[in-house]
């Protein structure tokens, strides 16, 4: 906590001066400040200091919470106006903040009134002392940088209107003096005189704001703080120096006059905007020297070609020497030197050429793959780039393309080689025409004229050899109808002897045919089918089936030819569909049909759908753009299977009937149908079952018990007069009894099969339909020996036996099979009465 005094507003001196007696008591930094000051303060007045920096640092924004007072830089707090203070403190803060966004500082400012004693000092009279009202200030003054002295160097007087009547005492602070630099000024506090210890670089220090301040003994001060600024004069003390110590430029070559190659930059330290800082630039020599082809704007450095002529085959690199000088060029300036570096780039302007004007060479015939000669170029651009590398092209001779001709990467060289065998009989010698282009496009010469294409001439003689025959063309192809049946005689592939143009003694051999449709004849090369021929085979590809032939002379070399089987389409294929369809009740009420048919876009679509008058009362259908077709149902059926004849013809009228079966389902998309029987379809769990229902299953059992005892006595009589074929255990091993309950089996077939007498072996598996709504499957079916066993029911009293129920008699040495339908006609009319009679009193 700090304490200071004031300076009251009363009309007495010595009250006046008391007042000005401030006691700032400091406490921790940003903590509260209590000043003791007189109760009645005029405007204008300062009423203590406090020590900002202690808080913040170099504040860059000082405010104040009560208007009625402003602090100064250097911590002073005046009155805005004339000010009463009440009997209670008076508070209010101080808010400090810098250019770097740190918190906030607040100071906390407590103002008592408090009575003043009046004293005077010994020399002073007894007179009313008023602030000025005029501002004292002293002639504005500038410091020389690198000032020789003498030291102490006066530099200024600072003088206040009240030393007429009381002893004043000066004082200054701020950079130079309490801050960096410390100890450069000093000032005489008795007579204001302020000088200037040592020399100045403004280069370092351009100016110093230092504040004066003039206070009375007792520590009053009648005047505000005065800003002293001293501002330090330039000196020519620093020569310009290249921003760059290295440059380096580029400029195509054979470019424009006033092409721009670059700028160079200098700093100059000297105070800017002067004539210390007036930089000229100049080219002091050019290396190579001539011809000069570079000039440099003295005032922006840029520096621009003065020639065409720049040619990098001739010299690829320039040195410029530079200067740079301030005082605007003058000759007494300050200046340095530099070295810029300026490198032409290429441009394609030279265009390569053979080293010879022609070439010979040979190759034996029938060689293929091999290279016959290397050809050699110049080019004096740059190596390695698309302006040097070379192209080569074959202009003339290579109509047939027996020849290529490519570039080595790592030599340059143009490389001939052989791709198609020669013919000696055909030509003794072949003259090719050569020529070399760059990768890079041709530019336009200083003079103007773009470089021409070299050429050469190649002379290649071709040596002759004994071949074997020759296969030409190497692939033939022949025609044959679609369906053409196995026997059938086809013309087949033929070589020929170079040396001979004729077939003789050449043999023929197959090696080459994927599904083995043909044979070859090895003298004449023809074909014979092995196979009907079907354009629709996986192994046709486009029509077309291959067949590879190796022809051989007497002396085992050969040649290898293709034959191609090219296949006209034939009708012979109707068109197919998918006969398993499922229609989601949930997402659409139809099925979209899309045939397939195997013939080719001739023989197929459009399609013309037919649905059978039977499947019309339930199905309509909708042909669609002559390959597809939508079946829809005429309103909504229940979820079932239902089978849809239909019939599909192609465009020219050859048909086949399909049989559909559509699934209806309750469900979405196709994946969420799990119904697969009318049976579990027609499923319903937890039915109690009747007493008629009971009853058919007891009589059912019952009968089955008779069957199974039938069996076993036949058997045991047949065991007398009969070889033992099978084992002890019939019972056990071959009576299968099947009565599984599960969902979802579906009865497709059941038959009674009476096997020949030589048969001893009774199998048996057990069938009994859906007993009282149980949805309960049992299939059964009998294996008997033939002529013996009968199947009685005591329904109605009679007598009743298969062949009966058939209606026919099986001879003794007859072998058949009973259908299912034979014996449901049979068991069913006994076994279902009472289920059904049984299932309708359970839903009544």
């Amino acid at each position: 906590m700090a304490v200071a005094s004031a300076a009251p507003g009363s009309i007495s001196s010595k009250q006046l001066l008391f007042s000005l007696l401030v006691l700032v008591l400091f406490c921790d930094a940003c903590q509260k400040i209590s000043l003791q000051v007189p109760s009645h303060l005029k405007a204008e007045t300062p009423v203590g200091k406090v020590n900002l920096e202690e808080c913040l640092k170099s504040p860059s924004l000082i405010l104040s919470s009560d208007p009625a007072f402003r602090i100064l830089d250097d911590g002073t707090i005046y009155t805005t106006r004339d000010l009463l203070l009440p009997s209670e403190p008076k508070r209010f803060s101080i808010f400090l903040s810098d250019s770097q966004r740190l918190p906030q500082k607040e100071i906390e400012v407590v103002l008592s009134a408090r009575e003043t004693k009046v004293f005077r000092k010994r020399h002073t009279e007894d007179t009313v002392l008023n602030r000025s009202k005029r501002r004292w200030a002293p002639i504005p003054c500038s410091l020389m940088e690198n000032s020789l002295g003498p030291f102490p160097l006066h530099v200024q007087q600072i003088q206040s209107d009240a030393a007429q009547n009381y002893t004043i005492f000066y004082s200054i602070s701020g950079p130079g003096v309490d801050k960096e630099p410390f100890n450069l000024f000093y000032i005489e506090k008795d007579t204001g005189d302020i000088y200037c210890t040592r020399s100045i670089d403004r280069e370092e220090y351009d100016q110093f704001l230092v504040y004066g301040y003039a206070t009375t003994a007792d520590g009053y001060a009648p005047d505000y703080p005065l800003p002293l600024l001293f501002k330090v004069e330039d000196d020519n003390d620093n020569a310009p120096y290249f921003e760059t110590k290295l440059t380096v430029f580029s400029v195509p070559e054979n470019c424009r006059i006033g092409t721009s190659v670059g700028q160079v930059t200098a700093i100059d330290n000297d105070e800017p905007g002067t004539l210390h800082t007036r930089l000229k630039y100049k080219i002091l020599q050019q290396i190579p020297d001539h011809p000069r082809h570079f000039s440099i704007h003295p005032d922006t450095g840029v520096i621009t070609t003065t020639s065409p002529l720049l040619d990098r085959e001739k010299c690829d690199t320039y040195k410029l020497v530079m200067e740079v000088r301030d005082m605007g060029g003058q000759p007494f300036g300050l200046f340095t030197t530099g070295t810029i570096t300026i490198s032409l780039e290429d441009e394609n302007d030279n265009s390569p050429y053979f080293t010879q004007t022609s070439y010979t060479t040979e190759v034996e015939e029938n060689r293929i793959d091999v290279e016959i000669l290397r050809m050699k170029v110049h080019d004096q651009d740059l190596p390695n780039t698309p302006h040097s590398r070379a192209v080569y092209t074959i202009l003339q001779g290579n109509e047939n393309g027996y020849f290529k001709i490519t570039t080595d990467p790592n030599t340059n060289e143009g490389v001939l080689c052989v791709v198609k065998p020669l013919n000696y009989e055909a030509n003794r010698q072949v003259i090719l025409q050569i020529g070399v282009l760059n990768e890079g496009q041709f530019s336009k010469a200083a003079n103007g004229q773009t470089p021409t294409m070299c050429t050469t001439t190649v002379t290649v003689k071709i040596r002759d050899s004994d071949e074997g025959p020759e296969c030409q063309p190497p692939v033939k192809i022949i025609q044959s109808k679609d369906g053409l049946p196995a026997g059938q005689e086809l013309l087949g592939y033929k070589a020929k002897d170079p040396e001979t143009s004729s077939s003789e003694g050449i043999r023929y051999q197959k090696v080459g045919d994927e599904d083995n449709w043909f044979e070859i004849n090895e003298s004449t090369g023809d074909l014979k089918t092995l196979k009907v021929l079907d354009r629709e085979s996986k192994f046709v590809k486009n029509n077309q089936y291959n067949i590879s032939v190796v022809a051989m002379d007497a002396i085992g070399r050969s040649c290898t030819g293709t034959l191609v089987v090219l296949l006209e389409d034939f009708n012979d294929h109707a068109p197919q569909i998918d006969r398993d369809l499922t229609i989601c009740q949930q997402d659409k009420d139809y099925a979209i049909l899309e045939p397939i048919d195997l013939d080719g876009p001739d023989n197929g679509p459009p399609f013309q759908f037919l649905l059978d008058n039977s499947a019309s009362k339930l199905w309509t259908l909708e042909p669609q753009d002559g390959k597809r077709a939508i079946l829809r149902q005429r309103h909504n059926l229940n979820y079932n299977y239902y089978s849809v004849p239909i019939q599909i013809q192609d465009r020219h009228g050859f048909s086949s009937k399909h049989m559909l079966s559509v699934r209806v389902c309750d469900c979405t998309v196709q994946s969420e149908c799990r119904m697969s029987s009318k049976e579990e379809r027609d499923a319903k769990p937890n039915v109690v079952l009747g007493k008629w229902a009971i009853l058919a299953m007891v009589l059912g059992s019952a009968l089955l018990l008779c069957i199974l005892f039938t069996c076993f006595c036949v058997t045991t009589t047949t065991k007398r007069t009969v070889k033992k074929c099978f084992p002890d255990d019939v019972a056990q091993q071959n009576l299968i009894v099947s009565n599984t309950e599960g969902p979802g089996e579906e009865v497709t077939e059941a038959n009674i099969r009476l096997p020949t007498q030589a048969s001893n072996i009774c199998e048996t598996s057990t069938s009994v339909g859906n007993l009282g709504g149980q949805g309960i499957k049992t299939q059964q079916s009998f294996e008997m020996v033939k002529g013996g066993y009968t199947l009685e029911s005591n329904k109605g009293g009679g007598h009743h036996t298969l062949e009966s129920s058939k209606g026919g008699v099986l001879g003794a040495a007859d072998t058949g099979r009973y259908t299912y339908t034979d014996w449901q006609s049979f068991t069913q009319p006994r076994l279902g009465e009472e289920s059904i009679r049984g299932h309708t009193l359970i839903k009544n």
